[in-house]
């Protein structure tokens, strides 16, 4: 039996039907064609598969698109939407080269989003809590670390920025 569904994701307003037992991963990625959501162990262990859920961090692989009925849901394609640039976490990711194979990368860009929204200064061992549940299998945890810790000096300016101009 199907179950009708609304959810906004990245902003965009949806209305689907879906069986009981599909995930949040599986309509993301099959259905919405968002596919920068990855699917890693299946388990919620990698972290691979972390989106926003109405501003808290959930594993999609675990979560079933039924309880997901009237909720907002951020992936990082809506970190930076087509035609803008890139979000400062995102750069930093870039700046400090802590993509490898970029497989774990869309995961811990929306934990670090998570910690820096409810952290805007966390002390290294913060972060290394905070993406405790990222897997990573390339870059080692360092340069991820550093471009966590760029990323919070960047909003941290850009807040400052935008608050002076108003």
């Amino acid at each position: 039996m199907m179950h009708k569904i609304s959810i906004k994701v990245n902003g965009d307003l949806y209305v689907l039907s879906v069986e009981p037992w599909k995930t949040l991963n599986q309509v993301l990625r099959e259905d919405l064609n968002l596919t920068g959501t990855k699917l890693g162990c299946g388990t919620g262990d990698c972290g691979a598969c972390t989106v926003l859920v109405d501003g808290r961090s959930v594993t999609s692989c675990l979560t079933l698109a039924v309880e997901m009925d009237g909720k907002e849901i951020l992936t990082v394609e809506g970190l930076a939407p087509a035609g803008e640039e890139l979000h400062p976490i995102q750069r930093a990711f870039v700046e400090k080269g802590a993509i490898q194979c970029g497989y774990c990368t869309p995961g811990m860009e929306l934990s670090a989003l998570y910690l820096l929204k409810n952290n805007p200064s966390p002390s290294e061992a913060e972060i290394r809590e905070a993406l405790s549940g990222n897997l990573c299998r390339c870059t080692g945890y360092n340069k991820i670390v550093e471009a966590v810790q760029w990323a919070a000096k960047e909003l941290k300016a850009e807040k400052s920025k935008s608050t002076r101009s108003k």
